[in-house]
């Protein structure tokens, strides 16, 4: 393999992870932003409230994007091992 192919794959991995991680990172940190708001308008200073909306908010966004997150991983993973055999030559 060399350098070309190698950062390729890299390019390719890290891309995945962004397309993966965007929906439950983006609704976690819009409850987290929202929760803040109401927080500093009425001076509440509980650091620890915005965690369990946020926990649910990720099981309600795994629950609705799940499907889609196993099928894209399921296809860069394909992807990969159809490269193998020109990787290893």
């Amino acid at each position: 393999m060399d350098t070309g192919t190698a950062a390729y794959l890299l390019r390719q991995a890290l891309g995945q992870v962004l397309l993966v991680s965007a929906p439950i990172l983006l609704a976690s940190l819009l409850v987290g932003l929202i929760i803040s708001i109401i927080q500093a308008a009425f001076s509440v200073q509980e650091q620890t409230l915005s965690f369990v909306p946020k926990i649910l908010i990720v099981l309600v966004v795994v629950l609705i994007f799940g499907s889609w997150m196993f099928g894209s991983m399921q296809q860069f993973a394909l992807e990969i091992f159809r490269l193998i055999p020109r990787m290893v030559r």
